[in-house]
């Protein structure tokens, strides 16, 4: 443990890959096995958040300067809470990452660095700060508009279900900008005319899969049938859609299979099925079945793409189950999330912040459906 310790310490330190010495804990066999999250694996995967949550810079803050006063307030006087992993949005589900491996594994040898890191985070004083933010400041209405939305409130969720003394107290505290998120995306929505159908952050339907589990975990039934009808209005009618002419260079959310994942959700799994095959064309489907190519890792935008990948996989793994037994392509699609995730998985802690700061995220959650 201690030697592992060191070679993380050394490529975070150093900013160059390790990756030899990384395969025996995010190499996987290609046995068409599922990947599995081991202890040892998530114990790994923790280093990447660990590093970067109180990283202050470098930094993407995205906030629109209002006053030249502004100028001088830092990442941290923003956003006492979620300041590290670049931008703020990594950080919220990098936050969720720890939340999500401490709950798996509790007995980590960093089970004790990661709670103490959350404590910080999740203060009452340091989430009412983020929470104050969206109404300080008049241009950050629309500040994280869905993606970051979306993160707190699969964080929020992730709290709610853990039936942990500490996870109740975080989950009480987080409160006050788990209601403010809420509140934008309940006036939003209604005026939102046409959905975002990108590949990276502002996608409207990777927001609202996110959004709609915390209503239904929640039991908010008032913006869970907002999010239904929505959903309908925006996608219900969609057929033969272009997925051929994925993906964008910088894509990590899959356009077409993200509309998929969501309506999987809205749809009973008969209705889906019909939906489902109206939806793509044979050639379609076929291209978005295919591994991303990512040619270099250390620019920030073409790492994007490892990212998609395991977005793929969770979408695939997901849109698998509402199928039935009968349907060949459920057994495709569970074969291809796995060979996603057994080739990817290895490249996401490849010693360039670009991807360290947020791809373990990524990897944790397609994980966590996969073991389901």
């Amino acid at each position: 443990m201690l030697y592992k310790k060191f070679l993380l310490i050394a490529f975070l330190a150093c900013g160059v890959s390790v990756y030899g010495q990384q395969n025996q804990y995010l190499t996987v066999s290609k046995d068409g096995k599922k990947v599995g999250l081991s202890a040892a694996r998530a114990s790994f995967l923790a280093q990447l958040p660990l590093h970067c949550i109180q990283t202050e810079y470098p930094n993407k803050p995205n906030h629109t300067l209002e006053t030249a006063q502004e100028v001088a307030l830092s990442p941290k006087q923003l956003h006492p809470s979620f300041y590290g992993c670049l931008d703020w949005h990594s950080s919220v589900h990098g936050h969720w990452m720890l939340v999500k491996i401490l709950k798996t594994y509790p007995n980590l040898p960093e089970t004790q660095q990661i709670i103490a890191m959350l404590e910080n985070s999740f203060s009452t004083e340091n989430l009412q700060k983020e929470a104050d933010y969206f109404n300080q400041y008049k241009l950050a209405k629309g500040f994280e508009r869905t993606y970051g939305w979306a993160w707190v409130l699969k964080l929020d969720e992730e709290l709610l279900t853990w039936d942990s003394p500490m996870a109740k107290r975080w989950h009480k505290n987080l409160q006050p900008l788990t209601q403010v998120i809420v509140q934008r995306w309940t006036e939003y929505l209604p005026k939102q005319t046409y959905p975002n159908r990108t590949g990276v952050h502002p996608n409207t339907a990777f927001g609202m899969v996110f959004a709609l589990d915390w209503a239904r975990a929640t039991k908010n039934t008032a913006f869970e049938q907002i999010l239904v009808q929505r959903s309908k209005d925006y996608y219900f009618k969609n057929k033969a859609v272009a997925a051929t002419l994925e993906p964008d260079g910088t894509d990590f959310l899959s356009p077409s299979l993200e509309i998929a994942d969501l309506m999987r959700r809205v749809l009973a799994p008969q209705a889906f099925v019909q939906w489902f095959n109206q939806f793509y064309t044979a050639e379609g489907l076929k291209n978005v079945l295919q591994l991303p190519i990512v040619s270099d890792r250390s620019d920030y935008q073409i790492v994007h793409l490892d990212g998609l990948a395991l977005s793929k996989a969770w979408c695939l793994l997901g849109i698998a189950k509402q199928l039935p037994k009968t349907d060949l392509r459920k057994k495709q699609f569970q074969e291809k999330a796995t060979t996603f995730l057994q080739k990817t998985l290895p490249n996401i802690a490849n010693g360039n912040y670009g991807g360290d700061h947020w791809l373990g995220s990524f990897a944790m959650y397609a994980l966590s459906l996969e073991v389901e």
